[in-house]
């Protein structure tokens, strides 16, 4: 009885495959999405996450380039300043900071200027100059600190909008019609301004805390030679 049963359903499977026409439904490709896409997705809030990376990097370079030239420094430079104070060569000592053109070089330069007053003096004049030169080095680094903590909470509004947006239409739908294809676009953007407010959070909380680093050793280096030029010119009070 199965084996009558098995002939019937093999028949009548041959009298359809030979006697209709059948149509092979064509296998979609997969959907592949690059990142401007997504970022599109995003949204007005990408544009700003972009405009502040954009921010970000111009700042890192900037003060890169100035930082770096500013830690550049002569090995020989208190030894110089040295010769020429001994041998009262003022002029001389203050043409060659002027020359050499850093922080420091900033600092002996007015500690020298004010060269016959009282130490006390010497060192504040001195600490003034240091300071405004610290402020320079460290101009644009509240700009970045700013956008390390403000892209992820952009990032953050962006999901709350596309969420908002999501329930919007899912409520506009009704009951019975919601489609997957109506929410995509909110879920999209709020996805996408999470991880975009992130990435550029992230990039500038490194970049931020690296330039740091290069303002402290240029920080330590003035100390340094501060302390060098106080010593000079208590040594001849020692003798």
């Amino acid at each position: 009885m199965m084996n009558i049963t098995l002939l019937a359903a093999q028949a009548a499977l041959a009298d359809t495959l030979a006697g209709g026409n059948p149509v092979l439904t064509p296998v979609s490709e997969e959907a592949r999405m690059n990142l401007w896409d997504m970022a599109m997705k995003g949204g007005w809030i990408m544009l700003v996450l972009a405009l502040l990376s954009v921010v970000c990097f111009y700042i890192f370079f900037e003060r890169m380039a100035v930082i770096r030239k500013a830690g550049k420094d002569d090995p020989l430079f208190m030894e110089r300043i040295r010769d020429y104070i001994r041998t009262g060569e003022i002029k001389s000592a203050i043409n060659y900071c002027r020359i050499t053109n850093t922080p420091s070089a900033r600092m002996i330069e007015k500690g020298i200027s004010r060269l016959g007053r009282p130490i006390n003096d010497v060192q504040a004049a001195i600490e003034n100059v240091g300071n405004i030169e610290v402020a320079k080095l460290e101009k644009g680094l509240t700009v970045m600190a700013t956008i390390s903590g403000g892209a992820p909470m952009l990032g953050f509004l962006g999901t709350v909008t596309g969420m908002v947006r999501a329930f919007y239409e899912m409520a506009n739908a009704g009951s019975g019609n919601i489609d997957i294809t109506l929410l995509s676009g909110g879920i999209y953007e709020a996805m996408i301004t999470t991880v975009g407010g992130l990435i550029v959070g992230i990039i500038a909380m490194f970049a931020y805390n690296y330039l740091v680093m290069l303002v402290d050793r240029v920080v330590n280096k003035m100390e340094s030679r501060t302390m060098e030029f106080m010593d000079l010119l208590n040594e001849p009070a020692q003798k």
